[in-house]
């Protein structure tokens, strides 16, 4: 069994700012991609960033340059820093991740959500 919990959602103004984590545990032999995704109220959820084993990341245009991915390979975790946070962001929020079990079948995983509310 895999499992990944997130944690660090909350309520925040406008232009402020979260750091949400993610950690992975259970029966793993490796993590390839970890990644956020997110759903909004009445949207259809969609992917945020993601950061390869190597450190390679990526971001939706929406996020790109307020928020920051990065992983511990070590701890098997996943971090978002946002800032500058915007009404839109508002969302709940899911972790994601490529795991390869011993004997080298992969699962993705998701995390169960974290709520992420920006409002004055």
């Amino acid at each position: 069994q895999v499992q990944l919990v997130e944690s660090g959602g909350g309520l925040v103004q406008p232009g402020g700012s979260l750091r949400l984590s993610c950690a992975a545990s259970g029966s793993i032999f490796s993590i390839d991609v970890m990644g956020w995704y997110r759903q909004g109220p009445g949207k259809e959820r969609e992917w945020v960033a993601n950061i390869a084993g190597g450190g390679t990341t990526r971001y939706a245009d929406s996020v790109n340059g307020r928020f920051t991915i990065s992983r511990d390979n070590a701890k098997n975790t996943v971090a978002l820093q946002m800032n500058s946070l915007k009404p839109e962001d508002t969302a709940v929020y899911y972790c994601n991740a490529v795991i390869f079990r011993p004997g080298g079948i992969p699962l993705t995983s998701w995390g169960q959500g974290t709520q992420v509310t920006v409002s004055s």
